[in-house]
């Protein structure tokens, strides 16, 4: 298999249809949870409170900048841009698609997960120092998380078995952990939020793999401008 298309079949999981709907699951029964029990949100609440109050210059700044950058907007440019890299600079359309559809269907299952808990979000009113202000019922799960989960995962899958699989691994681990926690700090959700971007993302992604690994490749097989960008395994 050459590296542009190492893509075309993934790591999967025995049982992945069963896990996957056991992680879905968890995240709705998890968000039913911390939004139905009244005591979980003030618990919650305090974690936001204490961050509030102790509030660094640089931290802010940090978290702002994540805060803008990985917006909607801010998501679909970033995975515009990496399609375009792989496809025209690598010349891994395989690797493009599979690597895009990962991050793309992990962070827009965080929108499905939210429609069905419809958990309201918190009050920045509350907070000693309100950086954002958030409102709706779209708390549970946190979307910019859920973002940087799925980036994190996709980028792994594309260096797996590669000398960049450790780097990939480690560093995707911390963006995602400094992510969530950036939510936080920032008062635009409750932790229990966050909690839930690291598990729906994985159940889509669970999903997405199992799916690709049946019929991704015959779909392929019928777009034969793809092989104008690079390999395409038959």
């Amino acid at each position: 298999m050459p590296a542009q298309a190492r893509l075309a079949v993934l790591p999967q999981p025995r049982l992945w249809a069963l896990w996957a709907t056991l992680l879905a699951v968890l995240v709705l029964v998890l968000g039913a949870v911390v939004t139905q029990l009244r005591q979980v949100a003030p618990a919650e609440l305090t974690v936001d409170q204490e961050l509030s109050r102790d509030h660094n210059g640089v931290l802010t700044a940090l978290a702002l900048a994540v805060d803008a950058a990985l917006s909607p907007v801010g998501n679909l440019v970033i995975l515009g841009v990496l399609f375009l890299y792989l496809v025209l600079v690598r010349r891994a359309p395989v690797n493009a698609i599979v690597v895009t559809a990962v991050a793309g269907i992990g962070w827009l299952s965080s929108e499905a997960f939210k429609l069905a808990i419809a958990r309201p979000r918190l009050d920045s009113t509350l907070l000693a120092d309100p950086l954002v202000s958030e409102q709706g019922h779209d708390s549970f799960p946190s979307g910019h998380t859920s973002f940087a989960v799925s980036l994190a995962i996709a980028l792994y899958l594309l260096a797996r078995n590669t000398r960049w699989a450790k780097l990939a691994a480690v560093g995707g681990s911390i963006f995602a952990l400094a992510v969530g926690a950036s939510r936080v700090y920032l008062g635009a959700h409750y932790p229990s939020d966050v909690l839930g971007a690291f598990l729906g993302p994985l159940a889509a992604i669970l999903f997405f793999i199992g799916i690709w690994n049946l019929v991704g490749m015959r779909v392929l097989d019928r777009l034969p401008f793809l092989t104008r960008f690079g390999p395409v395994p038959g």
